[in-house]
């Protein structure tokens, strides 16, 4: 996963290579705290001072931008694949950003303590090219919840593991979705669902399609209900209020279905819409007497 975003004012920028540097660059990671398998998001920003428009691109030996990431012993992590980065061009005095998952290159579904530095290489210079700061991160395997084997509709013989992770990160208490192919034990996808309230314990099934569905408190008033299917998907995510029978549940038909039941599907349009309707204080009309 790349983007792009183009920056004028970058605070703490590093500058690199000789003191003549025609570059700055920063390397930050969008948050620190990880669940073993999601996406590690690391954003590189550069600054052009070359006086000129700089245009970067790789030369089919060396990649211009590149990351080197440790394990806590100091080791590189194995690559998963060779990233390929496409041309960029930075007008003078510009700054560019470009934000990498570092989970698509790097074999990063274990837990541990990681560091990580990238390499940017200015145009002409295919050697060993100038490196940014240094940036820690770490994963936790997070507390399996629920678990369940499916196999795949499509594929005989084939199955996977839908999984429901707990991980108290940056000190809120979050739900995840994990898919795990059991022939490879590799995981397939690892994502967040959304911040959780353990006040009531997230609910979770398997329909007749083999998608997992999951409903979890969001806030004392809204529940979170996701559909996921065996690849990591997200098919669905609707929010419902709390029905006039008590919480929402998951209930599980004949036919093998689920629905949400005993819930007030949350519609944010017309709950906008509502809100502009109640008037302001300064909107009542004078009283006369």
């Amino acid at each position: 996963m790349i983007r792009w975003s183009l920056k004028f004012i970058v605070p703490a920028l590093l500058c690199v290579g000789s003191a003549q540097a025609q570059l700055a660059a920063a390397l930050r990671l969008v948050k620190n705290q990880h669940l073993a398998g999601e996406p590690v998001m690391a954003i590189v920003t550069i600054t052009n001072h070359a006086g000129k428009e700089l245009v970067f691109h790789s030369d089919g030996r060396f990649q211009w931008l590149d990351f080197i990431v440790k394990n806590n012993a100091g080791e590189p992590v194995n690559a998963k694949r060779g990233a390929f980065f496409g041309p960029m061009k930075i007008a003078a005095g510009q700054s560019l950003a470009r934000e990498v998952d570092l989970a698509q290159y790097f074999q990063l579904g274990e837990a541990g303590n990681f560091s990580v530095t990238a390499l940017v290489r200015q145009p002409g210079d295919n050697t060993q090219g100038s490196t940014t700061n240094r940036a820690f991160f770490s994963q936790s395997a997070g507390q399996i919840y629920w678990s369940q084997k499916v196999g795949l509709p499509t594929r005989a013989n084939q199955t996977r593991e839908f999984r429901l992770l707990n991980f108290a990160g940056d000190s809120k208490s979050q739900i995840y979705a994990q898919i795990a192919d059991n022939q490879t034990g590799q995981l397939v996808r690892t994502f967040l669902l959304g911040d959780v309230l353990m006040l009531r314990k997230p609910l979770a099934a398997v329909d007749r399609q083999q998608r997992m569905h999951v409903m979890f408190m969001a806030t004392p008033t809204m529940w979170v209900h996701c559909v996921i299917d065996t690849d990591g998907k997200l098919d669905n995510r609707q929010i419902h209020q709390r029905g006039p029978q008590g919480d929402p549940q998951l209930l599980t038909l004949g036919d093998g279905s689920v629905s949400v039941s005993n819930s007030i599907p949350y519609d944010p349009k017309a709950a906008a819409e509502a809100r502009a309707k109640i008037r302001k204080a300064s909107d009542r009309p004078t009283i006369t007497y």
